[in-house]
């Protein structure tokens, strides 16, 4: 009887345990046995196993093999098993030492031939492989992904003779190479593509400074999903572990790409997007679309269109900034702190207000439009802005001529020294500001007082309205490059409520 016993990384939560892969041979008939909750991925990987072993020209025992994925009561999925059943078998049967697998975890789906396959999640892994003090042996096609957690320990590997030969002793893997940097944004679409709209720009640049929610409200091919899109140029670049998070809950799904890595991600999924694909889930929850875009920005276009069972998911994570996700034998929680960014029409035909006068709709049925997007939902929106279609005159043909805006890269760093003062001030966005702290940072004179009262009372404002008012306002302030509030940032921050005035 021999038994061995190394790690691979578990997949779903960045503080997932370590998976333990025990390999116990018996006497009997031969036998292939895998335990401890594997699915059909899985369970393949013993003809994998089998194979790989053979043409790399070990010696595969004809013996009762019994492997266990421990934890037992954690659902094991995907092929990246196949490396540490490999090695388990090889160090059980005295082919390779089995005193060094302590110092290393491994992952990886092995090919029939023994090449390795890249795998799902490599960079979610290594980052909390890193965090124990263990040494990662991966893919090669993997191991770049998973080299862009900082001073990790990354090995990456073409084959399983080369993972053998190093264990071995006879030929060390290579380490992966230095930290990445960051990738420019220089392809970002810029904001002076946007012909017109100075008071959706403003809105756009008072969103990116707080870190606000967004709706924006017009005809169509007004420039709201055109302005939507440039958002995330105009945030403050990531630091470096927003950078990881972010990209760590790509890699979970398997959509990381290299050329992304330092980038603010930009979600826009489709209307007819399930409850299940905006948040995360399935009977092995993973991540969704408001957890693909932590850090970045979460575009919802043709909003009143989407299903208002799904629109409601979304109010718990506007508020905290996670999602936790609870099935029957599973429950993990995703971050989700996203900027959330929407856009719709006023009526059913979309042109109430156009100049072209075309519109027909009934006021009952412009009302049972915008019903469908809730109050509840409405209330967690900071900024709620008209953005009307522009005439002939305000569309030059040419860069630079009558019309043309900022370039993003002006607003940027308006918006960065903005973030900068936020966050010496209180160490947060001032959308994350609680009540305490709004006390403290959001004085008013009695001018800005009274005029709050009076659009509380006019307005009927709920109190988490009227807080999100101080918010904008205090970012407002901030990006005029002063501390104290006064009633023009307030009367600019109550403007913004559109759709609270209708």
């Amino acid at each position: 009887m021999a038994l061995a016993v190394l790690h691979s990384r578990a997949l779903s939560g960045f503080d997932a345990p370590p998976v333990e892969v025990e390999v116990h041979l018996a006497g009997g008939l031969p036998a292939f046995n895998l335990v401890g909750l594997p699915d059909t991925e899985v369970r393949e990987s013993r003809d994998r196993v089998r194979a790989a072993l053979q043409n790399a020209r070990f010696d595969f025992p004809a013996r009762k093999i019994t492997v266990n994925l421990a934890p037992a009561d954690l659902p094991k999925e995907s092929g990246r098993f196949d490396l540490p059943i490999a090695l388990g078998i090889l160090a059980a049967t005295g082919q390779i030492p089995g005193d060094s697998l302590e110092h290393y975890e491994f992952a990886g789906e092995l090919a029939l031939a023994g090449d390795l396959r890249p795998i799902r999640g490599a960079l979610a892994m290594t980052l909390k492989a890193h965090r124990d003090g263990r040494a990662f042996v991966l893919p090669e096609s993997s191991a770049r992904e998973a080299a862009l957690v900082r001073d990790a320990i990354v090995h990456p590997a073409k084959s399983l003779l080369e993972v053998c030969a190093h264990l071995c002793g006879r030929e060390q893997l290579p380490r992966c190479g230095p930290h990445a940097s960051a990738c420019p944004d220089g392809d970002a679409p810029d904001l002076a593509d946007v012909r017109g709209q100075a008071l959706a720009k403003r809105a756009l640049e008072v969103a990116a400074a707080g870190g606000h929610s967004l709706l924006m409200l017009g005809p169509p091919g007004t420039g709201k999903s055109m302005l939507a899109q440039r958002l995330p140029g105009l945030l403050p670049p990531l630091s470096e572990d927003e950078a990881l998070e972010s990209a760590a809950l790509q890699s979970l799904t398997g959509r990381f790409r290299h050329e992304d890595w330092g980038r603010r991600p930009y979600r826009a999924p489709h209307h007819t997007a399930s409850a299940v694909a905006l948040v995360g889930g399935g009977s092995d929850p993973r991540p969704g679309e408001i957890s693909l875009a932590h850090h970045g920005v979460l575009f919802l276009d043709e909003l009143p269109e989407w299903d208002r069972k799904v629109l409601e998911v979304l109010r718990e994570p506007l508020e905290s900034g996670k999602i936790h996700i609870s099935r029957a034998a599973r429950q993990v929680t995703f971050p989700a702190s996203f900027q959330f960014v929407a856009a719709m029409n006023p009526c059913p035909c979309g042109y109430l207000g156009h100049p072209s006068g075309k519109c027909r709709c009934t006021p009952d049925q412009i009302a049972r439009y915008r019903a469908r997007i809730s109050g509840p939902l409405l209330d967690r929106i900071d900024l709620q802005i008209e953005v009307p279609s522009l005439p002939a005159d305000a569309l030059p043909a040419r860069r630079g001529g009558a019309g043309s805006g900022e370039l993003s890269v002006v607003v940027r760093e308006r918006v960065a020294r903005a973030a900068a003062r936020q966050r010496a001030r209180q160490g947060r966005s001032n959308s994350l500001l609680q009540t305490r702290e709004l006390e403290r940072w959001c004085t008013l004179d009695t001018e800005s007082e009274a005029m709050l009262k009076q659009a509380f009372a006019r307005l009927s404002l709920s109190a988490r309205a009227y807080h999100r008012i101080l918010k904008v306002a205090r970012t407002i302030a901030d990006l005029a490059g002063v501390d104290a509030l006064s009633a023009g940032h307030v009367a600019e921050a109550i403007s913004y409520r559109r759709l609270d005035r209708a």
